[in-house]
């Protein structure tokens, strides 16, 4: 344990002084994908849980809104309780649900998430409280009470993100360890098994359904601050669907995998809208059918197969 909060330590130092010297484009796109890859960690937990959703915008969505609204709504400005109200909404959102779909599995549970979040994208789109189809502005967020300097503020909410995505990646490896974590994935394997012996495949589904939903919040939220702007696009399919474009690419052996495969994707995305601006997505498209034919257990099988030999060559 402490060996692995020691690394992780040592990692978000990296990375955020790495920040610190990277360029304003640079910096942007990568705040922007650790953001994109927190609610694709949501996806994680929840397939590695036996689920599949195509609506994971919509907790995206309302983490961003919450986020928005925090200082009209409650007066508060602060960036981390922003975030923090953005995910416990996005939360409490999802375990109202997740009993309901926790009765169905497969390709039915799917749409029915994909149905929840598009009915959520025409409730925005028609609301005049939140500016409709147009979306509204976000606030300045402040951090501990104080104001961000104008020059800084990038670097600042790219130190926040790495910290929150470290934080969110540390405790899903735990959760993935544990009792509950290991039950997630026996009901992913055989539901029917895990009902015989006694543990319940619904709650299991229920709990990475709603963990699921906290950590599309987060991302959401802190996608809101470093945009400055929301809109009801967040919820759309279209964004859902990029989510599970992430999961797929990373695959289900490492939680890092969902970080890098979400810049990766970002990378491949600016560069390939920068020299096909007509036909990005083709290239996009290509790249994913790459992946497919020469890595079908996803991005995290290049390194993790190695771990797994090191971790038993280690042990007596």
């Amino acid at each position: 344990m402490r060996r692995s909060i020691a690394v992780a330590a040592g990692v978000s130092l990296a990375l955020i002084a790495a920040g610190s010297v990277m360029p304003k484009w640079l910096l942007f796109l990568a705040t922007m994908s650790a953001a994109n890859g927190l609610a694709v960690l949501g996806i994680f937990v929840l397939m590695r849980g036996g689920g599949a959703s195509f609506g994971q915008g919509m907790f995206f969505a309302i983490g961003a809104y919450v986020a928005a609204l925090a200082p009209q709504a409650l007066g508060i400005t602060d960036a981390v309780l922003r975030v923090g109200l953005g995910t416990l909404a996005a939360g409490i959102a999802a375990g109202i649900f997740a009993p309901l779909l926790a009765r169905y599995r497969g390709i039915f549970y799917a749409m029915l998430t994909l149905a929840l979040s598009m009915v959520l994208f025409g409730l925005l789109s028609k609301s005049g409280a939140v500016g409709g189809s147009d979306g509204m502005q976000v606030a300045k967020p402040t951090l501990f009470g104080s104001a961000l300097p104008h020059d800084k503020i990038d670097v600042l909410l790219y130190a926040l993100t790495v910290v929150l995505g470290m934080l969110a990646a540390w405790g899903v490896t735990i959760y993935n360890g544990s009792v509950a974590g290991l039950r997630a994935q026996a009901v992913r394997g055989n539901a029917l098994r895990v009902e015989y012996l006694g543990a319940s495949a619904r709650m299991s589904l229920s709990v990475s359904f709603t963990i699921c939903g906290a950590l599309g919040g987060i991302g959401g939220a802190i996608t809101a601050l470093v945009l400055g702007h929301v809109e009801p696009n967040f919820t759309d399919w279209t964004k859902s669907g990029e989510f599970v474009f992430v999961a797929v690419l990373a695959g289900h052996h490492s939680v890092a995998a969902v970080f890098v495969s979400s810049l990766l994707l970002e990378v491949v995305r600016s560069f390939s809208n920068l020299y096909f601006p007509h036909t990005w997505q083709l290239a996009l498209g290509g790249f994913m059918l790459l992946v497919i034919l020469f890595r079908p257990a996803g991005i995290g099988s290049l390194w993790s197969g190695w771990f797994n030999k090191r971790r038993a060559e280690v042990k007596p």
